[in-house]
């Protein structure tokens, strides 16, 4: 399935050289999953990590930030090979600013999916701005794009298919 795109967001899309994800919400589903000794369980679908090793491949730079901390995150960025990860964030914006300077990529030139009001001043502040399909209203207001797909089902996929697709392609989408 091919979305069409506004010649704006077609260029926004074009210029990416950075891509950031949340996890609960974007990379997952959203639930926590919480075992009797507090050990922490979360549900990862193939076709987003394929998706994100595409995007990697392609020369995109990758990055997770996300406000909790598991050892299970860790684990699945380092199989797909993403190594700007941020965990336990409280201000993503100063964690998004200081991967800018790190990576010396401008806020234009970043793509962010999130689903939740700490992903907002970020969504507002990048390039291309991305909310999955059951994001919190709040989140999705300040988004410029939305999936189709929900967070944790296919929408980091259908994300990376979609810059793929516009940076691959010769003009305008």
């Amino acid at each position: 399935m091919s979305i069409a795109l506004s010649l704006d967001l077609a260029a926004r899309v074009r210029a990416i050289r950075l891509a950031a994800f949340d996890v609960d919400g974007v990379l997952t589903d959203g639930r926590l999953l919480l075992g009797p000794s507090g050990e922490e369980f979360k549900q990862f679908h193939v076709r987003d990590g394929h998706g994100l090793v595409m995007l990697r491949e392609a020369g995109i730079i990758l990055a997770i930030i996300t406000g909790r901390s598991a050892p299970v995150v860790a684990q699945r960025m380092a199989e797909l090979g993403i190594r700007h990860v941020y965990q336990g964030c409280q201000d993503k914006l100063a964690t998004v600013r200081e991967l800018c300077a790190l990576t010396r990529v401008p806020l234009a030139q970043m793509c962010c999916v999130g689903d939740d009001v700490p992903d907002v001043p970020v969504l507002q502040v990048v390039g291309f701005g991305v909310a999955v399909a059951d994001a919190h209203a709040t989140a999705a207001a300040a988004a410029c794009f939305h999936t189709q797909a929900s967070g944790g089902c296919g929408a980091v996929r259908e994300i990376a298919d979609l810059i793929l697709r516009v940076q691959r392609a010769p003009g305008d989408q």
